[in-house]
């Protein structure tokens, strides 16, 4: 984990997600509305990154940015919320938050966008929250999985 994601904390990043939006959407008009819809322009902004990018830790603050935004859609649009990952998933994720829906699993937007940007277009942010439930907000967070592993709750 670098050195910039250790000073990520769950309390902070719906406020980073809401800045990324509004400087990004005034500079450059995209739509980034933290609609569902909005991850497909996330997806294609990384392609960008991926064409354009030398060093990978030059874009690393950007992909940061754009995991935030993706994870404060989740919050937005699925009813998860934010959490600061223990050790063992943090290590597990490569990254120090997530998001936790309903349902008890934790998600990793973050990490995602870095596979989109590593990997490429089988990574989609869009797709993974095809996956993601949309149970109603109210429902009291329980312990879930992660990609099959046992999480407690945050």
């Amino acid at each position: 984990m670098d050195r910039v994601s250790r000073t990520l904390r769950a309390a902070d990043m719906s406020g980073r997600a809401s800045a990324f939006a509004s400087r990004t959407a005034a500079r450059t008009r995209l739509p980034f509305d933290f609609s569902a819809a909005s991850l497909r322009l996330v997806d294609r902004v990384v392609n960008g990154l991926r064409q354009g990018a030398g060093d990978p830790a030059g874009v690393a603050p950007v992909l940061q940015e754009l995991g935030a935004y993706v994870g404060e859609v989740f919050v937005r649009q699925a009813g998860a919320r934010w959490v600061d990952f223990d050790d063992m998933t943090s290590e597990l994720f490569r990254q120090p938050v997530g998001v936790r829906t309903s349902d008890g699993r934790a998600w990793n937007p973050l990490g995602k966008v870095v596979n989109r940007f590593e990997l490429g277009p089988g990574e989609s942010v869009h797709e993974l929250f095809l996956l993601v439930p949309r149970l109603p907000k109210s429902l009291p967070l329980s312990r879930g999985t992660a990609g099959g592993l046992r999480l407690p709750a945050a």
